[in-house]
């Protein structure tokens, strides 16, 4: 029986009290979740492939479903907690950039450029910043520490397994780099179940792409863990629990785990490393270079003179003016640089939504000449 390090007390705390409800600390985080605006944006963020018109395409809203429903399985299995580990799997992905990890890296590119002295910009801390800070306006989400610690810890790239939780329990805002060790059975459960989420899939869509087809996939990997999503995460589940009774951690059985680095090396080869996405890449530096530059010159404008009313006639420059009025007394309190707050604002974009600002500022509307006589 795998035993959680924390007491129920550090786990259950929250950075505001409340009184719980019915509904149980961590499903109370789960209606907290789904309900956030941070949350229902995913559904038009790139998990793989930018801006997809396929209905059928993986967004990054039902990533996060599919982490939530495998990391159920593998704690109904385990004997764990099912309600922390779903509320982690929703929310691990708040603050996940648009353009999918290439938004997430060219975001980081463009901060360091900006300034070397800023913390890095890593998906799963500002996921932690949505929950904690943004959402709501301002006021925050108000989750568990479990929750919010399964968030900033769940980095599934990181193939550091077989894990056991930490014993630490750390101020989780002052974190500024990735690869922090869970401290609940049930954050190291969503670990593992990032990763197993994502491989089939992202095999499933780069079929449907088409970039590979299906016997294009190593005959091992096929024959061992399977040739369609739901046969690799049935495979992997069930190991992943196995090998949880026989050695008291979280991972998998020597020869899943060779397989499975086998498939993570084929997908970087032959889907994340394909040259459709890293032209796609080259669109979005682009993108996201202009909105920074142009979003940075409006917030400084912004703060010379706050409180007047925005006279551009783009959408994009009105609705920042709106974000900074709704987020000013957190900026304020913060004392946010500029850089810091586009970051977050770009960082909460849709990839549809980024690439409307953008026509928007590379193609102004044309000026509109009244007709002062018929027949002009």
């Amino acid at each position: 029986m795998m035993h959680n390090p924390l007491s129920e007390e550090q786990y259950r705390a929250r950075l505001h009290k409340r009184k719980e409800d019915v509904r149980g600390p961590y499903f109370r985080d789960q209606t907290a979740i789904i309900h956030s605006l941070a949350f229902r944006r995913l559904k038009r963020k790139t998990q793989v492939f930018f801006s997809p018109t396929n209905d059928h395409v993986c967004t990054r809203i039902e990533h996060c479903l599919h982490v939530a429903t495998i990391a159920a399985t593998i704690c109904k299995g385990s004997g764990l907690d099912v309600e922390k580990a779903e509320a982690i799997g929703l929310g691990h992905d708040l603050g996940h950039a648009p353009f999918g990890h290439a938004g997430e890296e060219l975001i980081n590119e463009i901060v360091l450029a900006k300034n070397p002295s800023s913390p890095p910009f890593h998906h799963e801390v500002h996921s932690l910043r949505v929950a904690d800070k943004l959402a709501n306006d301002g006021d925050g989400l108000n989750l568990t520490y479990a929750v919010r610690d399964g968030i900033i810890s769940h980095c599934g790239e990181i193939a550091d397994y077989p894990i056991s939780p930490g014993h630490d329990c750390p101020a989780l805002e002052t974190i500024r780099e990735r690869g922090k060790i869970p401290s609940s059975w049930e954050g190291c459960v969503v670990r593992i179940s990032d990763m197993i989420a994502y491989l089939g899939r992202d095999l499933e869509d780069a079929s449907r792409a088409p970039l590979l087809k299906n016997d294009d996939i190593p005959d091992e990997i096929r024959r061992e863990l399977g040739a369609k999503n739901g046969e690799i995460i049935n495979t992997l589940v069930l190991d992943v629990i196995q090998f949880g009774k026989e050695h008291g951690r979280i991972g998998f059985s020597e020869e899943k785990e060779q397989l499975v680095r086998r498939l993570k090396d084929f997908n970087s080869r032959n889907i994340y490393s394909h040259e459709i996405l890293l032209e796609y890449k080259l669109y979005c530096r682009r993108i996201l270079n202009a909105l920074f530059d142009h979003l940075l010159e409006n917030c400084e404008r912004w703060r010379m003179h706050r409180g007047e009313p925005s006279k551009s006639q783009r959408f994009v420059d009105n609705h920042f003016a709106y974000y900074l009025q709704k987020l000013q007394p957190l900026h304020e309190e913060e004392g946010a640089s500029s850089l810091q707050i586009v970051v977050d604002y770009v960082a909460g974009m849709t990839d549809e939504f980024a690439l409307r600002c953008y026509e928007e500022i590379a193609f102004p509307k044309p000026i509109r000449f009244e007709e002062w006589r018929r027949g002009d």
